[in-house]
């Protein structure tokens, strides 16, 4: 195992670090300066057919500046926190600055944005995990999937854990830091039928080791998904509904945020480019973040600006209700940040939710997919075109599963044909979704 990894000690040394940065830069002649560091350890370990593959013991550590000269910026960063690291970091990052041009959106957010309230949001829950423990767990995971009547073979279980420190400090005076962790197990098995092989997987993820799943679950269920796989055909060529499985349709989220980013709109690169009021989505639908949510998987009390988040309304029944935007896209743009340097926190839907049964019903004929492959989606245009696996549905009814096909459409179409959110909300990652029921798509088959 790694050495003890002392989160409060590194803490403070991760703060003293940042201040000492800081001043450095001011005497150096930067008119203002920010500075971001971060540690992190963990354990990782891998188990195939009953035998260890690999243990992992990391360590990260870095620390990155950033100067303005007026309106000129400069950035450098360093995986060595030594105070002669620390010192180049500054030098080179003013010298680069010196050699930059003038952008007037420049600079750090305004000082009266400062987060004010720092509250613990149970986010730190360190494992007292040794190595050989770690690959018990991860074994028994692996066995209680190659148990199952018909599995053919795995292609590995694996258990990580980790925790870690980020401070972020500028000359505004504002220094905030945070302790997190996250731990998780997941299991890849294999079956094989006259059709030929298929494979699937499970996984648990969370903050606190408590609120994993027991292993050998994990384990049964990644085997239950890859039975469930065998004998796929090609489905026939079409227009007709698609449902996406509770793992696939955050993603369909994370393609409305990357849409509504700051950046992709001051660049004119989004789909959304201009729409701020139309509606896109169903009146019943509406998508908020909350970043101060205790034990959220991306809970933070800051953004990566040092600005004090807030919960943020992105669609407010149907209506595209806000961009996504840092100070720096905020002024690009002649607007107001919503405390999303570093991304969205905690995603949540607000909609009526239905049954898994009631949406299939209600599909009657199509197509539930349960695995997407390929990049093919535009954020410039929204055209959405992805390989796919999943399940046939008749009469309601899933019939039979089904491969090599290919889903097509428009993000934007596909947002406002949103007939139906499911109930079997997948709570492991930063975003909450159930099932999305899709009223038409194009599907790609036989």
């Amino acid at each position: 195992m790694t050495q003890a990894f002392d989160a409060r000690a590194q803490q403070a040394v991760l703060e003293s670090r940042a201040e000492t940065a800081l001043e450095l830069a001011r005497r150096l002649g930067a008119d203002a300066c920010e500075v971001g560091a971060s540690v992190d350890q963990g354990t990782g370990v891998s188990v195939r057919e009953g035998d260890v593959e690999s243990v992992e013991l990391s360590r990260d550590q870095g620390i990155a500046v950033t100067v303005y000269l007026g309106k000129r910026k400069g950035s450098a960063s360093s995986t060595d926190a030594s105070d002669a690291s620390i010192k180049s970091v500054v030098e080179k990052a003013i010298a680069i600055a010196s050699y930059t041009g003038e952008d007037p959106a420049s600079g750090l957010a305004d000082a009266e944005l400062m987060a004010t309230e720092l509250p613990d949001l149970d986010v730190h829950h360190p494992w007292a995990l040794d190595t050989d423990k770690a690959i018990e767990l991860a074994l028994a995971c692996e066995a209680a999937g190659l148990a199952e009547p018909g599995i053919r073979s795995s292609d590995g279980a694996s258990l990580s854990s980790g925790e870690g420190v980020r401070v972020y400090a500028n000359s505004h005076g504002f220094l905030g830091s945070q302790r997190g962790s996250r731990h998780s197990l997941s299991c890849l098995l294999i079956a094989e039928d006259a059709s030929g092989m298929q494979r699937d997987y499970d996984y648990t993820s969370a903050r606190d080791p408590r609120a994993l799943r027991d292993p050998a679950e994990v384990g049964r269920s990644a085997a239950e998904r890859t039975l469930q796989r065998l004998g796929g055909q090609r489905p026939q060529t079409g227009r007709f509904p698609v449902m996406f499985d509770p793992t696939l349709a955050s993603g369909l989220i994370g393609h409305l945020m990357s849409a509504l980013a700051g950046g992709a709109i001051y660049r004119d690169a989004s789909f959304l480019c201009g729409r701020l009021g139309e509606t896109l989505f169903p009146e019943w639908f509406s998508l908020a973040e909350q970043p101060m949510l205790v034990g959220g998987m991306a809970s933070s009390p800051f953004d990566g600006d040092g600005v004090q988040t807030r919960n943020n309304r992105f669609i407010e029944q149907g209506r595209l209700a806000s961009y996504m935007l840092s100070a720096y896209s905020a002024r690009r743009l002649g607007m107001q940040t919503t405390a999303n340097a570093g991304g969205a926190r905690n995603l949540r839907l607000e909609a009526p939710l239905e049954s898994r049964e009631a949406l299939l019903s209600k599909m009657d004929r199509g197509v539930l997919v349960t695995e997407l492959m390929g990049q093919g989606v535009n954020g410039v245009t929204g055209d959405y075109s992805r390989g796919a696996a999943g399940f046939w549905v008749e009469n309601g009814q899933i019939q039979h599963p089904v491969e090599e096909f290919t889903i097509a459409g428009n993000l934007a179409g596909m947002f406002q044909g949103l007939v139906g959110l499911g109930d079997d909300i997948d709570t492991r990652g930063s975003i909450h979704s159930g099932s999305w029921l899709i009223d038409e798509m194009t599907i790609a088959g036989s």
